[in-house]
């Protein structure tokens, strides 16, 4: 029987961004943030004499061969297990492409659940499969491992490198999804010529990103250990959850705004009008994620929330109301019942 997984959305509560390195990618440290919002990815999959994968969508945009995320990761995990098997995945979208709200790589981890649902993968915490995982997430893109961790989760590197904080608390959340295209390749093409401009140096990159790393980690002090192998974080129902508002004080920010909103100065009025400085419906904290179109507000309660919806109809911008999506609460959604 087919498996259907849920495929959540997920945010960057804050983005800092290094200087080019030599290898042609950027240092990052990022907070990421599970949402509520989800594609729905359909697999079948049976053992058979030789593998074959095929991909429909509802969504004619989405590539539906081996450019697609969840090609790639049903392809890499099949060669690494040594299973042949015939696959099939329906992605049905209904999250914004290319938004900034990771949609692609959460897709590639939705079909690596429904795949080994399908063949009876064993994937709990301390099987070799389970260690595996992440690093086949790596290879597939710098954002898809945060999807087998879910939750709040500081990533590091190219935010390759994850490591699960504890979960803010479930808060609800308003997503703008203007029309606008952001191109990622040219957000950082505009970056490396402000580091230029500014003289951030690959010195002074690792300087401002430890400082970074130091301060999101003691916002979420308590942390425990964890060996990476699973999406479980030790102890979890122990960890009492710091305040949005404990983040917002280490002045978490997104680098990519001072290059984004100068080339699409509608983007800096949406985080204005998701924001509300000042009145009773303020965010308590609002940003662009990754590198857009997609911004987002976090706020107190859902009259809040809808609140801000209204004001972006005013000025025409369509938006989404969910919540954040606490750990525990990403992995009992995910596969839909």
């Amino acid at each position: 029987m087919p498996t259907t997984v849920r495929s959540h959305a997920k945010i960057n509560l804050g983005l800092g961004i290094g200087a080019p390195r030599p290898d042609g990618f950027h240092g990052l440290v990022t907070v990421y943030q599970t949402l509520e919002l989800h594609d729905l990815l359909t697999v079948s999959a049976h053992r058979s004499n030789t593998t074959t994968i095929q991909l429909t969508s509802n969504d004619r945009r989405v590539p539906t061969d081996g450019r697609n995320t969840a090609w790639k990761m049903i392809e890499l995990a099949l060669r690494t297990l040594d299973i042949p098997a015939a696959v099939a995945i329906h992605i049905e979208k209904q999250l914004p492409i290319q938004g900034g709200l990771g949609a692609g790589s959460a897709n590639a981890v939705a079909a690596l659940i429904g795949l080994e649902s399908e063949l009876g993968i064993d994937a709990r915490a301390g099987t070799a499969w389970a260690a595996m995982r992440l690093k086949l997430a790596e290879q597939v893109g710098s954002d898809v491992p945060l999807f087998l961790i879910g939750g709040t989760v500081l990533g590091l590197d190219r935010g390759q490198s994850v490591f699960p904080m504890p979960d803010l608390e479930s808060v609800s959340c308003v997503v703008a999804t203007p029309s606008v295209g952001v191109s990622t390749p040219q957000a950082f093409r505009d970056w490396d010529a402000l580091c230029l401009r500014t003289g951030l140096t690959a010195e002074a990159s690792e300087v401002k990103l430890n400082e970074l790393s130091r301060a999101y980690a003691s916002s979420f002090a308590g942390v425990g250990a964890w060996d990476g192998s699973s999406g479980v974080f030790p102890h979890e129902k122990d960890l009492a959850g710091p305040k949005v508002s404990a983040l917002v004080r280490t002045g978490i920010a997104n680098d990519f705004e001072s290059v984004v909103f100068p080339q699409h100065p509608i983007l800096s009025e949406i985080k204005r009008t998701l924001a509300a400085p000042g009145s009773p419906e303020a965010a308590l904290h609002a940003s662009l994620s990754g590198s857009g179109s997609a911004l987002f507000g976090l706020y107190r309660g859902q009259g809040d929330a809808q609140a801000a919806c209204e004001r972006l109809r005013t000025i025409g911008v369509p938006s989404l109301l969910t919540r954040t999506l606490p750990r525990p609460a990403y992995w009992q959604q995910m596969l839909l019942q």
